[in-house]
């Protein structure tokens, strides 16, 4: 999104229109045909590291499972450094790091209320001395994390031996080799500091400070200090019958350390500057799409909920998932999102259905790409979809988190023509026939795909189906 592209999304006019080829990497976890899967092994959380040669993901059992990069490339060989400027394809491969338990259950006797073990998000943060650093949070509780090589030695001999005499003497312990063991290690609890459930954590670019944000607050951390917070937001009402709204995801901006943003259930984005006051009543922008005369029902609200936000990583594009859609909001311009990308529209007749079943409030997330060309968000029978983002590519591919990502794939209806709203500036795009696939079956709202995280320098996404974590690339 470096460039300026006609309809606001940016982007290179040279990018081909023709979707990418995707395809599959690596599964980690697979089950087997007819195995059940352990609520606890279902991944609930996922997450590249900044260089993308770490790969994190966390389980409703509490466990955060490392994965690290072997095919990386030899960055002293000279040949190697020019080649840096060509794109190079090549096959990304991970492997198994370690793993460490998180986060415990719990029981809040004071409340009556069991605190769940689940890993809500997992966040990296800056290397050191070759050591690994994350923040994980379940509902209540974020701990920081520390991952080093530990070198053990062990001692071949005794330092007891028996001398002619009969009697024991004493020698030094004979050390034979050492082995490098990862160990994991708790650096800080923040705890005590949210009255409702997290759902956020974010990072900030000073890399000495982190936001966590529940339903009605957001609170500013400094690593180094455990014992306490400052509140920065908070929209609880005096009377909580007057509550309107809820915040539902927080982000840093990726560049400015004074910068944040917010969604809230009424489908709303909020960017607040930190240098404007302590307490951030007041928004900087507020980005919001407004409802189109007579198109407002009972469901309008519930699936307009935002339920995940990324900033692009040029920091001037926000990506929001609510539940029918993708929308591309450029800071600039708060009229409306520059693009809007239809994920599972099939399911606007279903929704009465899926509001009895609870599906409707499933929290699906997004990501954008490094290049910020593309854009990607899950859906349900596992499937995944990828739109591209400016306006040379109208790429809308439907892949299925399988061995065989293409199996599932949808052919595309024919495309209206891309017209301009004088308000919005919208793009409208499909990529399925509702409520069927190719093969004729109808859709899984059983099997969901919400997690999804994409490599921050190649086209390489890592997405979790159940307890399988399952990668690709193109």
């Amino acid at each position: 999104m470096n460039g300026k592209g006609p309809e606001g999304t940016g982007g290179s006019s040279a990018l081909p229109a023709s979707p990418l080829e995707w395809k599959f990497s690596q599964v980690f976890g697979e089950r087997t045909a007819g195995e059940e899967v352990q609520e606890v092994d279902i991944i609930s959380a996922i997450e590249f590291n900044k260089s993308g040669d770490h790969l994190a993901t966390g389980d409703r059992g509490g466990r955060v499972v490392l994965f690290e990069r072997t095919d990386v490339r030899n960055h002293g060989n000279r040949r190697e450094l020019e080649r840096q400027d060509y794109p190079i394809s090549r096959h990304p491969e991970f492997r198994y790091k370690t793993e460490f338990q998180s986060h415990e259950p719990e029981f809040d006797y004071l409340k009556s209320l069991e605190i769940e073990e689940k890993i809500n998000k997992i966040r990296w943060c800056q290397t050191s001395n070759s050591a690994l650093f994350l923040l994980s949070t379940n509902d209540k509780t974020i701990k920081y994390w520390k991952v080093q090589e530990k070198k053990v030695k062990r001692i071949a001999t005794l330092n007891m031996d028996t001398s002619e005499t009969g009697g024991p003497s004493l020698r030094l312990p004979v050390v034979t080799g050492q082995e490098t063991n990862l160990v994991a290690r708790c650096r800080r609890v923040y705890a005590h500091a949210h009255d409702y459930h997290i759902n956020s954590v974010s990072n900030n670019s000073d890399g000495e400070t982190f936001i966590s944000a529940d339903d009605l607050r957001i609170n500013l951390w400094n690593l180094e200090i455990s014992n306490q917070s400052f509140n920065i937001v908070d929209v609880k009402p005096a009377n909580m019958e007057d509550l309107t709204e809820v915040i539902t995801c927080a982000e840093f901006h990726p560049h400015h350390c004074n910068m944040l943003a917010y969604s809230s259930s009424k489908g709303s984005i909020r960017l607040i500057d930190l240098r404007q006051s302590a307490l951030c009543d007041n928004h900087s922008k507020l980005f919001e799409e407004h409802e189109a005369p007579g198109s407002r029902s009972f469901f309008t609200e519930i699936i307009a909920s935002i339920s995940d936000i990324k900033f692009a990583k040029d920091g001037r594009h926000i990506l929001s998932r609510d539940y029918m859609t993708l929308k591309l909001w450029d800071l600039n311009m708060d009229s409306g999102p520059v693009a809007t990308f239809q994920v599972h529209e099939y399911l606007r007749p279903k929704l009465c259905d899926l509001y009895e079943n609870d599906s409707i409030f499933d929290k699906f997330e997004c990501c954008l790409s490094g290049d910020g060309l593309r854009v990607a968000t899950g859906s349900y029978s596992n499937l995944f979809r990828i739109f591209g983002c400016t306006p040379a590519n109208t790429e809308a591919t439907t892949l299925e988190a399988s061995k065989n990502p293409m199996r599932r794939q949808v052919p595309n209806p024919t495309r209206p023509a891309r017209a301009l709203s004088s308000l919005t500036r919208a793009v409208r795009r499909s990529s399925e026939t509702p409520g069927v696939d190719a093969n004729g079956n109808s859709y899984d709202f059983t099997t969901k795909l919400l997690h999804l995280a994409w490599h921050p320098s190649e086209n390489s996404i890592a997405c979790a189906a159940a307890n399988s974590l399952y990668m690709y690339y193109a």
